[in-house]
Formats: C-alpha cells, structure tokens, sequence
C-alpha cells in the first residue's frame, strides 16, 4: 500500500516514532501503535474463533452420531468419511492461505470465507429437515433418500471449502496485531497464541455442552441451524473492529511463492556447477558461513547468476520454508491419534453407563467436552504460572522453546493412547463378563467417566503441542507467508485424519476376511478397538523418537527462540 510522503509531513514526529514497521490501518496510512493492534484488536479476532469453533464443532463432535442415525452407515463407513472430511478441511487452508497471501489479503479472505460458512450451514440444516425414513441398528442399517445425501455431503464439503479460507487468515491476522519487533508486543503475542487456542476451547466447550445435546435430544435441524446463527454474528463482530485493526503491508515486486520457487529452480538449473563456483558467487554476495548458511547447501546453488540467480534473502526464505519438512513429517503420528477422539472414543462411550440421574442421560459426543475443559482449564496455569517460572530461568519470551513445548505433547499423546488401550480391555472384560458379548444393544455396566482420563490428557497434550505447532508454523516462515505457514500446521491434521481413515480401512479389511470380526466391527463389543490402539501407541512413540531427532538439529529462523 502506498503512503504518500506528504501524509507523513502532516502526521508530525510523533506520529512516526508511534508508528508500526511494515503495517497500515484501515485507510492504508501508517498504523499508530496507541490505537491499534494489540490486545484491543485480537479481542474481537478472539471473539470470531470461539464463534467458528463453535461451528464447525457443532458439526464435526456428533458427525459420526449424525451419519450412523440417520444417515444410516455402518461404524467403519462412517469413521472413513468423518476422518475423510476432517481431513479435507484441514488440507483445504493451504488453498485458502494461497488466494490470502497472494491476492486477497487475509482481511477480504477471511470475509469471503465468513459468508462462505454461513452458506454451507445454512444448506447443513435444510438436509437436516428432509425427512427421512431410514431405520437404524447396531448391525444394520437402510440407506437414506439420495436427495437428502446429496445435499448432507454438498453442505459438510462447502462448510470445509470454506473453513480452508478461514481459519489460516484469521489466525495469522490476529497475530499480525503485535509487533515482534517490540519486545513488550513479541512477548504478549506468545500468549496470544494461548489465549487464541483458549478461546477456541471455550467455544468448542459451549458446543459439546449444549449443542450435542440438542442434536441427540431435540433436533439436528435446529442443532445445525445455530452455528449458522453463530456465524452470522461472528461475521458482525470481526466487521465491528475493522478501524482498529493493522494490516501488513506486502512487498513490492514478485509474490513469495513465486520467490521462493525461482530458489529451487535456480538450484536445479545450476545442479552441474562446480563447487568453486558456488564459493565465489557466496562470496561476491557476502553470504557469511554459518550453521544456517551451510543447511540444504545444494540451494546454494541458486547464487550463482549462470542460469539466472536469486538474492540471500530469497535464498533464505525458501531454506527456512524446507526446513520445517521434517517436523511437518513427524508430527503426522500426533494428528492420527488425535483423529480419534471425535470418532471411536465416542461410539465406545455410547455403550457404556451414561446416567447421571434417573432421567437424564450424558451424550457421548459431549464426553470430548473434557478435551476442550482440560485446555481451558490448564491454559491460564501454563500462561500465567509456568510460563513466567520457566521463563525466570531460561529467560526466553515463550518459557520454554516452541520445540520443547511440541515434543512434551507428543509424548502426552503417547500416554493417552496406552491408557485408552488399557481402559478398552477393561471394557471388552467387563462385556465379557456379564454376557453380552452378543448384545450390542445393552448397556455395558462399566461407567463411562471411565474414558476421562484419556480425553484430559488429550487435553493437556494440545496445550503443548496443538499451540506449540500453531506458533511455530507461524514463526518460522517469512512474514508474508504466515498464512501459508498455518495452514501447513493444519495440513499436518488433515494428512493425518487422511491417514487414519486409510489406516482403519486396510485393518477393515485385513481383519474381516475369511469370516473374522472386524477389529472395528458395528458390535463393538466383538470388536478389537484395544489393538488399534496399542497400535496407535507404538506408533507414536517411533513418531516422538523421530521428531525428538529432527528437532535436535533443527536451524532455527530466530536463533533465540528455539
């Protein structure tokens, strides 16, 4: 955005010395720092995450409940496709963080988006009020009326369509409200990142208490139809802090996606130069030897001007942006385990002793409330307690380094699945025990605070590693690439929901043949849930011994905060 130099004469000195590096207000001229950004502006950036969690949680913690009920599929089919969906949505934010930080600007895409969702909800509940004739069982199930499929699936897909352009944008707006480079500012927006994943976890707790309820209770119309009431108001909210708000000025010239591929084009074009060659063009560019100049030195390459070259900066950027590979690759393992809550967790849960008074029935959607309840709970004792003890003796902003903090809930998902493995033996012994092992339909006298434990480590597991991964993609990637930066923390998510549902669905498969129970049969007490689990553990201890390993030699942008 061009400020004119007359603007800035009439401004004053004051003016300037108040000003925000790299960032306007909402008239494109400089942004003061006494009267936007900070907290005054991710307050209401806040406010439209709790509002689009509360969403999109309306629909994605009861979906597997939705698509068995009356959508009438078995408990594999609909796992697949929850699993399929979740991932897709979590994939999605790289195409959105592409149209925002190339063309858009996150401002406009989180707008376009914001109408987007309220669309696709607004087409959610309208499938929800087709009536529907399908009869449901625990073992089988009749298909439901093709229009009111078709038009489920096109709402679930357009609501991830559009919370691809949504989430990445509002995340990174938020954080572009503090200036990193004043300290005061760099260190309250590490806590933004907490109190952003606070709010998320407090509208997701507002859904798993009062939505799921309505959708097994009273209505799925009316239980999709107020999220989309929700976004509604979100839309408003975001609209009202728009003079209040900084936004990121963009560099003149190429885009950084086009930056950073002439990088690597450049280094496959130069492939065959010699490595004198190399040195001289380092040299003549005064590229200073070090740990980080030395990483993926075949980039180098890309120096040298015989097939066209690229600037230190740009070859800066496109390392800083490959470097992150390998902590994307072994943080898949946490996004499968972390697949799981919404679908098996739940439909274990549904078999077992849900009463709290004689009338009254806990869902078992509702039981991933203590996920969210765990985070809400603990965010302010890590914000406010440990983070300044750790930060008295290791006198980083954060405590504790981004790396640290995501290994810590790594190894925390790791304790959860071992103890859902041992508390579903438990279950199938107590099944077991009392005869119904051929009665899916009876109620196993096991209670079902039993699972607790497991959604509260999965809880307190996110805290370290779900914000830890959130800040880190953001902080590690060039300033105008942050969307793309946590979109690619998403895409972890969405690669591993992908992979779970390809996971459950060879072990389908593999364990129904020759006439076999499924480890995930409908009858789930038949099924096997135990072994995936124990399964799910070891791999995420070989994906924690993985990352632990990366994580060791990784460069860091900032050499100071990892």
């Amino acid at each position: 955005m061009a400020i004119s130099g007359a603007d800035d004469d009439e401004a004053g000195t004051p003016l300037l010395t108040e000003s925000v590096d790299g960032s306007v207000d909402y008239r494109s001229k400089p942004a003061v720092r006494s009267s936007s950004g900070g907290w005054r502006s991710a307050g209401f950036i806040i406010g439209v995450e709790v509002a689009e969690r509360f969403a999109y949680y309306g629909i994605s913690s009861n979906l597997i409940t939705y698509l068995t009920g009356p959508l009438g599929q078995s408990t594999a089919a609909a796992a697949a496709n929850v699993n399929a969906w979740s991932g897709m949505a979590s994939l999605l934010p790289l195409l959105g963080a592409f149209v925002a930080d190339s063309f858009l600007g996150r401002f406009r895409t989180i707008l376009a988006a914001s109408a987007l969702y309220v669309l696709g909800l607004g087409l959610l509940t309208l499938s929800a009020m087709i009536p529907s004739d399908c009869k449901v069982s625990s073992l089988h199930s009749s298909c439901s009326p093709r229009f009111q499929v078709i038009t489920f699936f096109s709402a679930l897909y357009l609501v991830a369509f559009a919370q691809g352009g949504h989430k990445p944008c509002v995340q990174a707006f938020g954080a572009d409200q503090f200036d990193e480079n004043d300290p005061e500012e760099c260190k309250a927006k590490s806590s933004f990142f907490n109190w952003w994943y606070f709010g998320m976890c407090f509208g997701t707790l507002i859904t798993l208490w009062v939505l799921n309820y309505i959708q097994d209770n009273l209505s799925w119309a009316l239980g999709f139809g107020i999220p989309c009431i929700a976004m509604v108001v979100a839309l408003v909210i975001f609209l009202l802090g728009t003079r209040t708000y900084r936004f990121s000025i963009r560099r003149e010239g190429r885009s950084p996606f086009a930056r950073i591929g002439n990088v690597y084009v450049a280094a496959v074009k130069n492939w065959s130069v010699s490595g004198a060659a190399v040195i001289d063009a380092e040299e003549r560019l005064g590229l200073v030897s070090d740990k980080s100049s030395q990483q993926f030195s075949f980039l180098n390459k890309a120096l040298v001007a015989k097939n066209g070259s690229c600037s230190i900066d740009e070859l800066e950027e496109a390392k800083s942006v490959l470097r992150l590979a390998p902590i994307w690759l072994t943080c898949l393992v946490y996004a499968v385990v972390f697949a799981q809550s919404p679908t098996f967790f739940t439909k274990q849960g549904a078999t077992m002793e849900r009463s709290i008074t004689s009338g009254y029935k806990i869902s078992p959607a509702s039981l991933q409330s203590f996920i969210s309840l765990s985070i809400v709970i603990f965010i302010p004792i890590y914000d406010r307690i440990l983070i300044p003890i750790a930060r008295s003796f290791t006198h980083k902003p954060g405590g504790i380094t981004m790396l640290q903090r995501i290994g810590t809930g790594i190894f925390l998902s790791f304790l959860a699945m071992v103890i859902a493995a041992l508390v579903e033996m438990k279950r199938l012994k107590t099944a077991a025990d009392y005869g119904l092992i051929d009665s899916p339909d009876a109620t196993v006298p096991m209670s079902v605070w039993w699972l607790v434990p497991q959604y509260v480590l999965y809880g307190i597991s996110d805290v370290f590693a779900m914000v830890g991964l959130q800040e880190f993609f953001y902080d590690q990637v060039p300033s105008e690439l942050r969307s793309v930066g946590l979109a690619l923390y998403l895409s972890i998510f969405g690669i591993g929901s992908f992979l779970s549902s390809f996971l459950i669905s060879v072990i389908e498969k593999a364990t129904s043949q020759s006439g076999q129970v499924s480890w995930f049969a409908n009858n789930l007490n038949q099924a096997h849930l135990d072994y995936f689990y124990w399964l799910l553990a070891c791999l995420s201890f070989i994906g924690l011994a993985s990352y632990l390993y990366f994580a060791k030699s990784y460069v860091s942008k900032r050499l100071n905060t990892l």
